[in-house]
């Protein structure tokens, strides 16, 4: 078995959508970056690739590369299942954890789960999406940014 842990965080911003564990999620800012900024789905993505020892999206999915811009998060995150199912493994369970001050994110939990359920093959038992404020601390808690937390664990396929 492998364990893997992934973090990502990315700053809010006007003018963009605020994409979360593939939930389009109504809100007055959005994350910033090259992708849709699923700063969710990519903790999840770095924590599997870490615990097959891949490397990290960024190798994998360059914010230089064009072909990544604006692509769903959903769609890397399968070609992360199809490259750790090519190196001989599959995920027993995940556990995320989001950081976010607002918007209040309970009520899209269990679609962030159906959505990860498909995107990779597991039974939504197998997942688990969780929320947490700061209290106002941090870049998360004074609404800068939202961070997340992604813990995996990963065993060899035929077992």
């Amino acid at each position: 078995m492998r364990i893997g842990h992934g973090y990502d965080v990315h700053r809010l911003v006007t003018g963009r959508k605020l994409i979360l564990g593939g939930v389009d999620i109504p809100h007055h800012l959005g994350l910033l970056g090259h992708s849709d900024a699923d700063v969710v789905t990519h903790a999840l993505m770095d924590a599997l690739l870490g615990a097959a020892a891949l490397g990290d999206i960024g190798q994998h999915f360059p914010d230089t590369d064009p072909a990544y811009r604006d692509i769903s998060s959903l769609d890397l995150l399968g070609r992360v299942m199809a490259l750790l199912a090519a190196q001989g493994w599959r995920v027993e369970n995940v556990d995320l954890t989001i950081l976010a001050q607002r918007p209040k994110l309970k009520d899209y939990l269990p679609q962030m789960r159906q959505n990860y359920s498909r995107a990779m093959g597991l039974p939504v038992t197998a997942i688990s999406v969780k929320a947490t404020t700061e209290e106002g601390l941090g870049f998360t808690g004074t609404e800068q940014g939202i961070a997340a937390h992604g813990v995996v664990l990963l065993e060899p396929l035929g077992k």
